[in-house]
C-alpha cells in the first residue's frame, strides 16, 4: 500500500495535538512574549488603581495662591495674611494686594485663585473667586474663608469673578475635552501600530504616520471645539483657539505614541498609556485643581500633556486666553519630541527582532 512521504508524521502530529496534555496546550497556547505581556497589563490595571485614588480619594487645599486687600489699612491687611497662614493644614498662601482692582486682575491672570476684600468700615468682607478654574476649589475657599471670618466674628459675601457656565457642572468640560483629545491622540497611533507594524520600517513610512496623525489632529481638534461650543454649549471662548489647542494635544499625544512604538515596539502603547492615562489624567487638575492635589500629582500634573491642556482650555474659556505660554510650551515639546523621536527611530539600526511595516504588494518604495 503506498502513502505519501511525511503523511505519517504530520498524522502522528495531528493525533499527537489532540491528544496532548491540557498543560502542553497551555505551554503551546500563552508563550513568554504573551506572558510579559500580560504582566505588563496586570501592572498598569494596578498603576491605574493606585494613581487615580491615591490622587483623588482625599482632596486638601495646600499652599492655595490668596490675596489680602484691607483698603487704607496695610496693618490690618498684614495681620489677616499672618492669621491666613497660620490655618491649620496650611490651606492657603495669602498675600497682600494693593487693591480690589489689583486682586482681580491677579486672579484674572491666573496668579492667584481667590482674595479677600476686607471692609474697614464694617463687619462684613467680601470673598472674590473664580469658579472657572474649578468650582470645587471656589467652594473649598468659600469655607475656609467663611469659618476663618466667622472666627473674627465677621460675614462675607462671595462674588465669583470668573464663573463657570452654567452648562458646565463642576467645570469639568474642559478637562474632558481635554481626555478625549488625548484619547484620539494614543488611540489613532496605535491602530496604526497594529494595522501595520509598531515600528516603521523605513523614515518615509514614519513621515506619513505622522502626517496622519496631523490630519487626525486637525479633524479631532475642531469637531471637539465645535461640540462643547455651538452645540453644546458647555464652555465659552474662542473655538477657533479651542480648535487649535485640541490639535496640538491630539498630535502631541500622538506623535508621543509613534515615538514610544518606534522605540519600545508594541510596550510602547502601554507606556503611552501609563504617561497620559495612569499619570497625566488624575493629575490634571480636572476632578480637583491642582492646589487640591498630593504633592507628587500636583507636580507631575503640569508637565503632561492633559494637565498642560486643562489649565490652557480653562484660561481659554474662562480667563481670556491669560498665563498659557508655559502649558503650551508644555505641548509643543512633546510634540516637537515625538516627532524627532519617531523619525529616528526609523533611520536608526535596531538589533533583534525586528517589528516593521508589513512590505506593500506593490513596490511602492
Amino acid at each position: 500500500m503506498s502513502h505519501t512521504p511525511g503523511s505519517g508524521t504530520r498524522s502522528g502530529r495531528r493525533s499527537g495535538t489532540r491528544s496532548g496534555s491540557f498543560l502542553g496546550e497551555v505551554k503551546d497556547a500563552v508563550t513568554p512574549r504573551a506572558t510579559l505581556l500580560v504582566l505588563g497589563v496586570i501592572a498598569l490595571q494596578l498603576l491605574f488603581i493606585a494613581s487615580y485614588v491615591g490622587a483623588l480619594h482625599d482632596p486638601r487645599p495646600k499652599d492655595v495662591p490668596f490675596g489680602v486687600v484691607a483698603p487704607g489699612a496695610a496693618a490690618a491687611a498684614g495681620r489677616t495674611v499672618d492669621r491666613l497662614e497660620r490655618l491649620p493644614g496650611s490651606p492657603l498662601d495669602p498675600r497682600t494686594v494693593a487693591d480690589e482692582a489689583s486682586a482681580r486682575r491677579q486672579i484674572m491672570n491666573r496668579e492667584i485663585d481667590g482674595a479677600l476684600i476686607m471692609n474697614p468700615e464694617g463687619g462684613r468682607d467680601t470673598l472674590l473667586v473664580a469658579s472657572g478654574g474649578g468650582t470645587v476649589l471656589a467652594t473649598t475657599l468659600e469655607g475656609i474663608v467663611g469659618k476663618a471670618e466667622q472666627a473674627e466674628r465677621r460675614t462675607v459675601r462671595v462674588v465669583d469673578t470668573a464663573p463657570a457656565s452654567p452648562h458646565d457642572f463642576d467645570g469639568l468640560s474642559s478637562f474632558y475635552l481635554v481626555v478625549g483629545w488625548c484619547v484620539g491622540g494614543y488611540l489613532c497611533a496605535s491602530i496604526l501600530a497594529i494595522s501595520t507594524g509598531a515600528r516603521p520600517a523605513n523614515p518615509r513610512r514614519a513621515a506619513i504616520r505622522l502626517i496622519v496623525m496631523a490630519l487626525v489632529a486637525i479633524v479631532g481638534g475642531l469637531g471637539g471645539a465645535v461640540i462643547v461650543g455651538p452645540i453644546l454649549g458647555a464652555l465659552p471662548g474662542s473655538v477657533v483657539d479651542l480648535w487649535g489647542l485640541g490639535a496640538l494635544i491630539t498630535f502631541a499625544v500622538g506623535a508621543a505614541t509613534l515615538a514610544l512604538q518606534g522605540v519600545f515596539g508594541i510596550v510602547g502603547i502601554g507606556l503611552a498609556i501609563l504617561l497620559v492615562v495612569i499619570a497625566g489624567n488624575p493629575s490634571a487638575g480636572g476632578a480637583f485643581p491642582l492646589p487640591m492635589l498630593p504633592p507628587f500629582w500636583k507636580a507631575i500634573g503640569p508637565w503632561l500633556p492633559p494637565g498642560a491642556g486643562t489649565w490652557t482650555a480653562r484660561s481659554i474659556a474662562y480667563f481670556k486666553g491669560n498665563d498659557v505660554t508655559a502649558s503650551l510650551l508644555v505641548l509643543w515639546a512633546w510634540a516637537v519630541a515625538g516627532t524627532v523621536i519617531t523619525m529616528l527611530a526609523a533611520v536608526l539600526p535596531r538589533g533583534g527582532r525586528q517589528e516593521t511595516e508589513l512590505p506593500s504588494a506593490t513596490p511602492a518604495d
